[in-house]
């Protein structure tokens, strides 16, 4: 099993001077901890289960770009953009950028989003769901047809929502034939149907019913004819320091995590709190990162 850091939580007790040296001793941790990326989240303002509005957020992808200057071999993603948070061409001239100077290291994590307090507080669209899904589609759709050059880059594009006259892409990614695709979710009518169809990886929520999800997303695969071993398994899961305030309870965190494999779930997207201590962070690596190295999936 693979553990992916999720920088989640950006409301570190530090000042914002003092931002970029946490981010980068993160970094490095994760980098020589064994782990095998690095996600943060896509907001404008923290998500109420992370402090809410008031408590700091940086911007999704001038973080990951920072990111990927301090680290050399870790993957890096959102987990995850909102298919409305920006125009379909733009996220692909921005993941292909990220994936450019990261040496062939983005991903692309999407989904159809959600927080509607941030989008109505700066002024950022925020359509009804079905809608969003439908961006959600024309997303996938623009951005490998982008960095594939699908049908040319001469051709118009017209989607749902999304209407482009030329798909033209340069400098061109590095990942070939395109950056590996995670979508999140897991409705069983749409989003695991659209993973089905173009994506790498599934992000599914941390219950006992992802046995019953990945059998969705096989018979959706069937229909597609598409390969459903394929498809990397995530899901999320929040690590939390111990009761001494610094270390992770490493046997209980195991337990955990041969759940999720027992499951099926190959990597773990996993939120780690009190980075500013890096103390979990390094418990995870000497403790956890091994053993989860040992866990197979069912």
């Amino acid at each position: 099993m693979k553990i992916v850091v999720h920088l989640a939580d950006q409301g570190w007790p530090v000042p914002a001077a003092e931002l970029p040296v946490l981010l980068t001793d993160v970094a490095a941790l994760v980098e020589e901890g064994g782990f095998d990326g690095l996600a943060v989240s896509d907001h404008v303002w923290s998500h109420p289960f992370m402090g809410g509005p008031e408590t700091a957020c940086l911007e999704a992808y001038s973080m990951l770009s920072f990111l990927a200057a301090h680290t050399s071999s870790v993957r890096l993603l959102t987990v995850v953009t909102g298919a409305h948070f920006r125009p379909a061409g733009l996220l692909a001239k921005t993941v292909s950028t990220l994936d450019v100077l990261s040496g062939g290291r983005a991903w692309l994590g999407i989904g159809s989003g959600h927080y509607q307090d941030e989008c109505e507080g700066l002024g950022i669209p925020f359509p009804p769901t079905g809608e969003r899904f439908d961006l959600l589609e024309d997303a996938l759709e623009v951005c490998l047809r982008m960095w594939t050059g699908d049908q040319g880059t001469d051709a118009p594009y017209d989607g749902h929502h999304v209407h482009a006259g030329r798909l033209l892409n340069l400098p061109q990614t590095l990942q070939r034939p395109h950056p590996p695709v995670l979508i999140a979710g897991d409705g069983e009518k749409r989003t695991l149907a659209l993973v089905a169809r173009y994506g790498d990886a599934c992000n599914l929520r941390p219950t006992p019913d992802i046995p019953h999800k990945l059998d969705v997303l096989r018979r959706h695969c069937d229909a597609a004819g598409t390969d459903f071993d394929r498809i990397e398994r995530t899901s999320a899961w929040a690590f939390t320091p111990g009761s001494d305030g610094d270390g992770i309870d490493a046997d209980d965190t195991v337990e955990k995590l041969r759940w999720l494999a027992g499951m099926g779930i190959e990597t773990v997207i996993a939120r780690v709190d009190g980075l500013e201590r890096r103390r979990p962070l390094e418990h995870l690596a000497r403790h956890v990162v091994p053993a989860a190295a040992e866990l197979k999936s069912a």
